[in-house]
């Protein structure tokens, strides 16, 4: 449906971000490329253009009138009356809409607004440079610019998946293939530490001391919590699983499907970051359960894993791997699969205090906490290959 016409608008002020410096990644845009070899990236300038950030604040429940002020300054050519608007309402953490002006598409800008009180789950400033980093490798649309609640990039053209597509091998073969490049990317000389346990030590924090007077009785005693999280740190820190640039949100909806390049794409970045490469895997995995009919009869079998595991470890080494080394990924994978239950309900019950978003944020952190008990025995039966 066409939007309104609005008023012209002044043009905002805007600074521009400083590109921050890094190696540049010589994958390419096919998975092809991927699949023939590993990425051994050359030290190099990252070219990361300047993004503008724009003075404005839109409104949770009247996006439309801001995100058209924002479309007069980013396609100035448009004309307002002529501009079309979707609103995506899948998210659960952010409200999105598209304005474009061609029915196809092509040429479309998504503003996202973010979700109330995300700041406590979400570091924006980093979510920015995570996107432009990634977008410098080939692996993210283009960030159009910033305003103060939100963000505007690039519509990226394909089909987002379901849960059902996941378990396709031809396509998760293809997103096995995205994962470990951008497992290979590198985003300063430094060392890499892991965003885990500082992240999920804040979430817990922020449940036991705003949120816990409110807790439903189905959901652990806080100091049952306690007691976990400490377990999963001393227990995961021991697998020697390697730190790498993650994605850490890969449910289906985060992972695009371009038909007629034969690759996928992964969208939203607010949780990436450096982390064990083994949580990034065994995420994704717990994600073939969906969202919002979550079934984890549907979490991939021993040997769908195995496949997916070696399809992984080829394209990262490029080379041929042994049995040995995708047992070995396996054991570590289902180990922070846990992790990966236990991280989204703390962040379930942190949502459910303060998301305006129409989803039953409480029975999911429920069913995450209820999987993680009951899949634990399980999973510390799990050895090593010698």
């Amino acid at each position: 449906m066409a939007a309104p016409p609005s008023a012209p608008v002044p043009r905002s002020t805007f600074y521009l971000r400083r590109p921050t410096p890094g190696p540049q990644c010589s994958w390419g845009m096919e998975e092809r490329a991927a699949a023939g070899a590993g990425c051994r990236e050359p030290p190099g300038p990252l070219r990361v253009a300047p993004v503008p950030c724009f003075g404005i604040s839109l409104h949770q429940d009247d996006i439309l009138p801001g995100a058209l002020r924002l479309i007069q300054e980013l396609r100035p050519h448009w004309k307002p009356e002529q501009v079309q608007t979707k609103r995506f309402t899948d998210g659960i953490t952010n409200k999105l809409v598209a304005c474009y002006v061609e029915e196809d598409m092509r040429d479309c800008v998504l503003v996202r607004v973010y979700g109330e009180r995300t700041e406590l789950l979400v570091d924006r400033e980093n979510e920015v440079r995570n996107f432009q980093l990634l977008r410098a490798h080939g692996c993210a649309p283009k960030l159009y610019c910033t305003f103060q609640n939100g963000l505007c990039y690039e519509y990226m053209q394909g089909m987002a998946l379901g849960p059902e597509h996941i378990r396709e091998p031809r396509l998760f073969r293809l997103i096995a293939l995205e994962m470990a490049k951008i497992h290979t990317i590198h985003a300063n000389g430094s060392l890499p530490k892991p965003t885990l346990w500082h992240k999920m030590h804040s979430y817990f924090t922020l449940v036991k001391n705003e949120i816990n007077p409110s807790l439903s009785a189905d959901v652990p005693e806080i100091e049952v919590l306690e007691r976990e999280l400490a377990w999963l740190k001393e227990h995961l820190s021991q697998l020697d699983s390697p730190v790498v640039f993650c994605h850490n949100d890969l449910l289906c909806k985060n992972i695009i499907y371009d038909s007629t390049k034969g690759h996928v794409r992964f969208i939203d970045y607010e949780y990436a970051g450096y982390n064990y490469q083994a949580f990034d895997i065994g995420n994704h995995f717990n994600e073939f359960a969906g969202v919002n009919e979550v079934d984890y009869c549907q979490y991939p079998a021993r040997e769908t894993q195995l496949q997916w595991l070696r399809y992984y470890l080829q394209a990262q080494k490029g080379m041929a791997v042994t049995s040995r080394e995708v047992e070995r990924l396996y054991v570590q994978v289902n180990k922070f699969a846990l992790a990966s239950h236990f991280f989204w309900a703390l962040w379930a019950l942190i949502q459910n205090q303060f998301s305006t978003i129409d989803f039953d944020f409480l029975r999911y952190a429920v069913i995450r906490f209820n999987q993680y008990f009951k899949v634990k025995p399980q999973v510390l039966a799990l050895e090593m290959p010698k």
